[in-house]
């Protein structure tokens, strides 16, 4: 379970356990709790936390191996279907993965939460500066998450700083975080989220950011400017940028900018892309498939958006995949 993961920016997926309970707009189509469901009910406040045995946690022991054996370092999410800052975590399993990440050094570590406000107290007593196989992240689908996690992330020394801009909701203007100001009006973080482009880079700064549209049940649509804008920003402050997936909608220019074409020609017919009113049905290529398109902007010179489903919308973002990892 999460070798060689299907998530494009890590090698491997390890769960310390399965469960969680939802925190904010990101998780409100959570893909963890409908694949969870399938073994059982482990989301939600009362829930019972899914555990796993030795064998489990003696994979990531086989990865470093590899690792070392290839000569490689490669990367581990923890966890797809969880948030290791949990504070309902199963007992000592927190612990237990302090220990594994310690036996593994081959291995970077990438720990995903929405919890930032527990990472402080839950890091093991010697931290220090941060493992130097463990990367941070938050997730951040709006500038409210924004304001909110990143300048509680970088708090806390890291060798790497990251975000997850999945789903992407609205939005983010990583060089405008709100500060935080403590009891005595002081601030007490950072107003920029990324580095300046002048200055080396520094620890207490974003380096990484991955930005994806939502898919699955209920996918809600991603502007292709906030994924733009995003990008932009990382390119300008020399940071890495991922960019994961458009999710099921893409924009109508996107279409053709990801190798879609508007006419197809088949058995001799020739076949075209056909809209059918701005909140109709519209019909592509060959089998005369149907694809829902929406205007979900109130603002009707912003794109017309076409669920065509994750796989038919891509990676591309104006035509390049984005694959970049901090160096």
């Amino acid at each position: 379970m999460g070798e060689n993961s299907k998530i494009e920016w890590t090698h491997h997926t390890f769960n310390t356990w399965w469960g969680c309970v939802k925190v904010s707009p990101a998780c409100d189509n959570c893909y963890a709790e409908s694949l969870s469901k399938r073994f059982g009910d482990h989301w939600g406040p009362k829930a019972e936390y899914r555990t796993f045995s030795d064998k489990h946690w003696n994979e990531p022991l086989r990865w470093n191996r590899a690792a070392e054996k290839a000569g490689e370092r490669h990367r581990v999410f923890c966890a797809s279907m969880a948030d290791v800052f949990d504070n309902r975590a199963p007992e000592g399993a927190r612990e237990r993965l302090w220990a594994l990440i310690r036996q593994t050094p081959h291995l970077d570590w990438l720990l995903l939460t929405k919890r930032p406000q527990n990472i402080a107290e839950m890091l093991p007593e010697d931290w220090g500066d941060g493992y130097p196989n463990v990367w941070l992240g938050v997730t951040v689908e709006n500038q409210k998450e924004a304001d909110r996690r990143i300048p509680i992330l970088l708090q806390t020394r890291a060798v790497v700083h990251f975000l997850s801009c999945e789903p992407l909701l609205g939005p983010v203007d990583l060089n405008c975080i709100e500060p935080i100001y403590n009891g005595s009006g002081e601030m007490t973080s950072f107003t920029r989220a990324l580095p300046d482009p002048s200055a080396p880079i520094d620890k207490h700064y974003i380096h990484w950011v991955i930005v994806g549209g939502e898919s699955g049940p209920g996918a809600r649509p991603m502007h292709p400017d906030w994924a733009r804008s995003l990008r932009n920003q990382c390119r300008a402050a020399g940071v890495a940028f991922h960019f994961k997936q458009h999710g099921d909608w893409v924009s109508y220019d996107q279409i053709g900018a990801n190798g879609w074409d508007f006419t197809h020609e088949h058995d001799g017919k020739r076949y075209g892309v056909i809209s059918q009113g701005d909140f109709g049905r519209m019909e592509r290529l060959l089998g005369g498939q149907a694809f829902e398109t929406r205007y979900p902007w109130d603002d009707q010179t912003n794109p017309c958006m076409v669920r065509v489903g994750k796989k038919n919308a891509g990676r591309l973002l104006d035509g390049v995949e984005w694959n970049e990892v901090p160096g």
